[in-house]
């Protein structure tokens, strides 16, 4: 049973880390360091996977397909990380699935998947048309084989019961570093820690402020909708339905649920700016159009209007890198723009390494990127 009693933070001594936020990012930190024989508690303002979080829904595209051979190297690494997780805890978390990559952007990310030695093959309109006829990408794109749907909730529950304790309905209103510990006031009282890992997602922001730590992320509030079938027979793996990611202006995505005949569709960073205290959680009608659109233009196997619809908020940030660093006491983990799932182990390793001082830092053709300073440096 995973701890998530509520109970008053208040007590004599520091903890070794304390971690605000029990998203993926959180849990997944909390969970490594757990492991390493680290006194860890994890604060979460309301329940893991709440309506307003990150990190809820149904399902995740797990992908090596970036224009980027660092992000390739880096999500490569995450799939071991993945397999690792499926074998410790007995349980599926992800459900291999071809993807198909098209549009402007692809000449880049298959230089970069050659560049990271991952593997893809560029075919042509007519084969992808043969090979799955539910998808529509209007010319050539890269099959990626090592390519996955990751199931969202269950991981969360998986990563939760790793995660030493969790106490849910404490909200965090503030950070203190004096140099040797930090006092995290909560609406329950302090709680002392001798690292804090903020994991707080669009709320980092506000928490980091009194610190005198700009970080320049703004959270969106994004529609996905999942689309119903025509015919009997769609879904994933061979001859059904792949993921699909479009690289043009529009960002369109497309994902089967695990063990449901439903396709997930979204547009990247399409959503309007948003309060992370005040997320409307009702449908954007707008958003919606959009992907009805998109999915008569891409998904001619599927009724183009959503039978289901979901709002998630996105924490970005300007140039949509993480946000990974370490100030003082406090490690920050933030930033993931809509696409940090898939890196979910990796960056709990990262995140736990900074709190406790390990080398085992990023890839070194991502060192420095994630750096909070380097904001502040190009202004």
């Amino acid at each position: 049973m995973v701890n998530l009693a509520v109970v008053c933070p208040v007590m004599t001594g520091a903890r070794d880390v304390a971690i605000v936020g029990a998203g993926l990012l959180g849990l997944a930190a909390a969970r490594v360091l757990t492991a390493r024989g680290r006194d860890v508690v994890v604060l979460e303002q309301a329940h893991i996977g709440h309506a307003g979080a990150g990190s809820k829904g149904s399902c995740r595209i797990f992908r090596l397909g970036y224009p980027d051979p660092g992000y390739v190297a880096a999500a490569r690494r995450a799939g071991e990380l993945w397999r690792d997780l499926e074998a410790e805890s007995g349980r599926q978390l992800r459900w291999p699935t071809p993807q198909l990559t098209f549009g402007p952007g692809v000449g880049d990310v298959q230089r970069a998947l050659q560049a990271a030695g991952a593997p893809g093959e560029l075919l042509p309109a007519a084969a992808v048309a043969a090979r799955f006829p539910a998808v529509r990408v209007g010319g050539p794109a890269l099959l990626e084989p090592e390519s996955a749907v990751l199931a969202a909730d269950l991981t969360l529950e998986v990563v939760a019961a790793r995660a030493g304790e969790i106490r849910t309905g404490v909200r965090v209103l503030g950070l203190a570093d004096d140099g040797r510990q930090v006092t995290l006031h909560t609406a329950a009282g302090p709680l002392t820690a001798r690292t804090a890992i903020v994991t707080a997602g669009p709320w980092s922001r506000g928490l980091f402020a009194p610190l005198g730590v700009s970080v320049p992320t703004t959270p969106t509030l994004e529609q996905v909708g999942y689309l119903t079938p025509i015919a009997t027979g769609q879904g994933s793996g061979p001859g059904g339905t792949p993921i699909f990611i479009c690289h043009d202006d529009q960002a369109p995505y497309g994902l089967p649920v695990p063990g449901s005949p439903l396709y997930k569709i979204g547009i990247h960073t399409s959503g309007r700016g948003t309060d992370p205290d005040a997320q409307d959680q009702s449908p954007d009608r707008e958003l919606l159009g959009r992907l009805s659109r998109v999915a008569a233009r891409l998904l001619p196997g599927y009724d183009p209007e959503p039978t289901a619809t979901e709002r998630c908020v996105y924490d970005n940030t300007p140039d949509e890198d993480f946000i990974v660093d370490r100030i003082g006491n406090v490690v920050i983990g933030c930033g993931t723009s809509g696409h940090g799932f898939k890196f979910g182990p990796l960056l709990g390793e990262w995140l736990a390494d900074l709190a406790t001082g390990a080398t085992h830092l990023p890839d070194p053709r991502l060192r420095g990127r994630f750096a909070v300073g380097r904001f502040a440096s190009r202004a």
